[in-house]
C-alpha cells in the first residue's frame, strides 16, 4: 500500500482537492493517508463496498478517554445514532423512522417552495452573498418547522450547529472543542425546555410519544433531535452553494431543475468528503489487513469523481444520469442518511425557485472554499440577480 503525504488544511488542497484523489486512487483499492495515519479508499466501487460491509462500524471498539473539557459534546454525542451500531442503532432509527416518514417530507415540498420563494423576495437589488441569503436560512428553517420549534429561533440554531460540527473538522484546537462542548450543553438546556412545553404536532411531538412508549431514552431523544437538525441543515448548505457554482460554471444556470440535474450537483461537489469506518473484527479485505479497532477512511467526494464510473467526471452533466450510478454522497448501507429524501426536496424546490425567480443570477468573483474538510463548502457566494 502506498503512502501519500496531504495536509486537509494546506490551501491548495482545500481549493481543489480533486487532484490528489486522483493520485490516491491511481494507487489502488487502498492507499495510507498519513496527515490521517490510516488507509483510505476512492474509487466508487471500494467506498461503496466498505459502506455497506457490516464488519465495519462507526462505534470505535476502544474509544479515547476524552478530555474534560469536551464532555458536553459527547455527552450528546454519544446518543447519536450516527455514532453507533447494532442493536442499538437498530432500535433507534427504527423509532425515528416511524415519525420522520415520507409522507411527511414529501408533504413539505409546498412549504419549501413557499419559503423559498420569500427568502427570494427579500433578496437586495445590488451584490450579496447567496449563502447568507439563501442557502443557510432555507435549511433551518424547513428542519425547525419539521421538529416542531420556534423559527425565529433558527439563528440560535445555526450557531450551535456550526459550533458542535466543528468537532469533525480538520485542525480543530482546543478553543473549538470548548466551543462544541459549550454548544451541544446550551443545545440540549434549549431542548428540554421545549419538550417540557404543550406538545405540538412536529417530529419532537412524536419523539416524545415514543419516548413515553419507553422506545425512547430522554438522552437519545434529544441527541436524536440535534443530530436532526446539525446534518439536516449543514449539509445541504454546502450543497446548494456548491450546486448553483457548479451549475452557473457550467453556464446552464437557467436549464429546468430536474432530479437529473440534483443527483448532479450531489455527485459533482458534494458537502461531504470523508466517513470513517473502524474495523468491528479481525479482516482482510482489498489485499489490507484490519485488526480490531482499525479506522479506514472512506472519500465520498473522491469516489463521485471516479472516472471509471463518470466518464469526464470534473465536468457538470446532468445528462449522465439516470443511467449512471447513484453518487455516495449520502453514504450508503446502515448508515444511509436517514435524510436524504428532505435533502433532495430541499435541492429541488430551493433551487427551481432560484431559478424561476433570478434567471439572470451571476457569480461575482470566483468561488472560494472554507477551511472546513471534512466538510466541502464555499466561504461566501458572492451575486447579482
Amino acid at each position: 500500500m502506498q503512502s501519500f503525504a496531504q495536509s486537509p488544511t494546506d490551501p491548495a488542497f482545500v481549493q481543489d482537492p480533486y487532484p490528489f484523489y486522483d493520485r490516491l486512487r491511481a494507487a489502488g483499492p487502498l492507499a495510507f493517508w498519513t496527515a490521517y495515519d490510516m488507509p483510505v479508499a476512492t474509487s466508487h466501487a471500494v467506498v461503496s463496498a466498505l459502506l455497506r460491509d457490516r464488519r465495519f462500524g462507526r462505534e470505535d471498539p476502544f474509544p479515547p478517554e476524552r478530555p474534560p473539557h469536551q464532555a458536553g459534546f459527547w455527552a450528546v454525542e454519544d446518543h447519536s445514532m450516527l455514532e453507533l451500531e447494532p442493536p442499538r442503532h437498530t432500535r433507534l432509527r427504527a423509532q425515528v423512522l416511524r415519525a420522520f416518514t415520507s409522507r411527511r417530507i414529501a408533504a413539505l415540498g409546498p412549504e419549501i417552495a413557499a419559503l423559498a420563494h420569500e427568502l427570494v423576495d427579500a433578496f437586495p437589488a445590488g451584490p450579496f452573498d447567496l449563502l447568507d441569503a439563501f442557502a443557510r436560512p432555507l435549511p433551518v428553517r424547513v428542519i425547525a418547522r419539521l421538529l416542531g420549534v420556534p423559527e425565529d429561533d433558527a439563528p440560535r440554531l445555526l450557531d450551535w450547529s456550526n459550533a458542535m460540527v466543528g468537532m469533525y473538522q480538520a485542525g480543530r484546537d482546543h478553543r473549538a472543542e470548548v466551543a462544541a462542548a459549550r454548544a451541544a450543553t446550551e443545545f440540549a438546556a434549549y431542548l428540554a425546555d421545549i419538550f417540557a412545553r404543550p406538545p405540538g404536532d412536529g417530529l419532537i411531538a412524536d419523539l416524545l410519544a415514543v419516548e413515553r412508549d419507553g422506545k425512547l431514552r430522554r438522552a437519545e431523544t434529544t441527541a436524536t433531535c440535534i443530530l436532526l437538525l446539525n446534518a439536516g441543515h449543514e449539509a445541504t448548505v454546502h450543497t446548494l452553494g456548491n450546486g448553483v457554482a457548479g451549475i452557473c460554471s457550467a453556464g446552464l444556470w437557467g436549464a429546468p431543475v430536474t432530479p437529473d440535474l440534483v443527483e448532479e450537483v450531489l455527485r459533482h461537489d458534494p458537502p461531504l468528503h470523508m466517513f470513517t469506518r473502524y474495523a468491528m473484527e479481525e479482516v482482510e479485505v482489498f489485499d489490507h489487513g484490519f485488526a480490531r479497532g482499525d479506522q479506514v477512511g472512506l472519500l465520498l467526494g473522491a469516489a463521485n469523481r471516479d472516472p471509471a464510473v463518470y466518464p469526464a467526471p470534473g465536468r457538470f452533466d446532468p445528462t449522465r444520469f439516470p443511467a449512471a450510478p447513484a453518487p455516495v454522497s449520502f453514504g450508503a448501507g446502515l448508515h444511509f442518511c436517514l435524510g436524504a429524501p428532505l435533502a433532495r426536496l430541499e435541492l429541488v424546490e430551493g433551487l427551481r425557485v432560484l431559478v424561476e425567480r433570478c434567471p439572470g443570477l451571476r457569480i461575482m468573483e470566483p468561488t472560494t472554499y472554507a477551511d472546513i474538510y471534512h466538510f466541502h463548502g464555499l466561504e461566501r457566494l458572492p451575486v447579482h440577480r
